[in-house]
């Protein structure tokens, strides 16, 4: 008990309250996150439309978010982190209540596309937040607690939100923007503006002199774009976890129930290991850590192969998300280091893209796979992937700019 004890404090100690502030925010938004993972059942089962325009629907949704993720991180970098941070979160709210209301398929499609959007648009703003807050030594901690808030909020989310579904779909959607609401509430009152520009301590200039980076010197940069590459070919792979796992599951005879408990396996050792893991692998070298989690996730899904009951595909969940947990704070961490920082915000947009793009493309290409080639060929190249994603990472690594070079330490 004791060196739990110990473990926690020397995880949670040493972090600016405002650090502490932003990520309440997370969590209280995340645990209010009802309405994404209802939205296809809320338009077939209460809307009455068809499956293919629930889909439609969805994939507007992820092209809003693709878009939002762009816009947010350039206002970050131009007009503020916390101000992007909280209209994005008011914008998120309305059109939430908005598509409650609203019956015409049109007014639908849009409203979810600008959900989308808004719901996009904080993201890259608060990751850009949390690199400048905290120093260069902490930031893998500090995005690894974040990631774990993400979880919990997720993880009881779900929980709720089907409770509070059976007395009705609409209370989903206001309980989700009073919760976003609060969200912007906690940043308007207890989250500082962090962009450079406005504290003018990124770089040593005066407040207001350095000019925004423009989204050609972000895909310019030779090294930031290698790694948005890798990692969308991740994404094809992460893909895979909520599309063609429960079809391969199916196709050994196994229930859609049955694939809810094995998927609820990821959120629960992401809540229970984030910390512990956080802990062990503190003091091992970013490029190990990132490698490493690359590796597991990749041949953790292509476990998938050999698997056929309900414990054997839970082995495999187990191992990509043991790779997860190591991968998502090393990543974010790593992208704040390459970011200038004044820039941070367009940098986590571009590299938030490269997940959606992922989004898109990973499931058709993943179910034309599984179709045509079977499931052994379809995980096999699943860890081949994963094999080739983690070298070039650790390469990449190997050749990063040193932390804090080109962002003047923390601002």
């Amino acid at each position: 008990m004791g060196s739990i004890r110990h473990t926690l404090r020397e995880t949670l100690t040493g972090l600016p309250g405002a650090y502490w502030w932003l990520w309440t925010s997370t969590l209280v938004n995340r645990l209010g996150g009802f309405v994404v993972g209802f939205l296809t059942l809320y338009l077939t089962l209460e809307r009455g439309r068809s499956a293919t325009y629930a889909g439609l629907v969805a994939s507007l949704y992820g092209l809003g978010g693709a878009i939002g993720a762009l816009a947010g991180g350039a206002l970050a970098d131009r007009v503020g982190r916390r101000r992007t941070m909280l209209w994005a979160q008011l914008c998120a709210a309305a059109a939430t209540v908005a598509l409650a209301l609203v019956s015409g398929s049109v007014p639908m499609a849009v409203l979810a596309a600008s959900l989308g959007a808004a719901s996009g648009a904080p993201r890259p703003a608060a990751q850009a937040a949390m690199a400048d807050l905290v120093d260069d030594e902490d930031r893998v901690r500090a995005f690894s607690l974040n990631y774990w808030a993400v979880n919990i909020g997720f993880a009881v989310s779900s929980a709720v939100a089907g409770l509070i579904a059976t007395h009705g779909y609409v209370w989903l959607f206001l309980g989700d923007a009073g919760t976003t609401l609060l969200c912007a509430l906690v940043v308007r009152l207890r989250v500082p503006e962090t962009l450079p520009a406005a504290t003018g301590s990124g770089s040593g200039e005066r407040p207001g002199t350095e000019r925004p980076a423009g989204v050609g010197i972000v895909l310019r940069d030779a090294k930031f774009m290698t790694l948005v590459g890798l990692t969308f070919l991740l994404g094809l792979v992460v893909q895979q976890g909520s599309t063609m796992l429960p079809v391969d599951m199916g196709r050994h005879g196994l229930t859609a129930r049955d694939y809810g408990t094995v998927i609820a396996l990821n959120g629960v050792l992401v809540v229970v290991l984030q910390i512990p893991l956080t802990r062990l692998t503190a003091r091992r070298g970013q490029a190990v850590v990132l490698a490493v989690g690359t590796l597991l996730m990749g041949w953790g899904f292509g476990l998938t192969a050999l698997a056929g009951s309900v414990l054997a595909y839970a082995g495999t969940v187990a191992v990509w998300t043991v790779g997860e947990i190591l991968y998502a704070p090393a990543s974010m961490s790593f992208v704040a280091d390459l970011a200038p920082s004044h820039a941070r915000g367009r940098y986590d947009g571009v590299h938030t893209v490269a997940w959606a793009a992922a989004s898109f493309v990973g499931p058709v290409l993943g179910g034309s796979a599984l179709d045509h080639w079977g499931s052994a060929a379809t995980w096999g190249t699943c860890a081949v992937i994963g094999t080739l994603t983690a070298a070039g990472s650790r390469v990449l690594l190997g050749f990063r700019r040193p932390a804090g070079a080109a962002t003047g330490g923390r601002v």
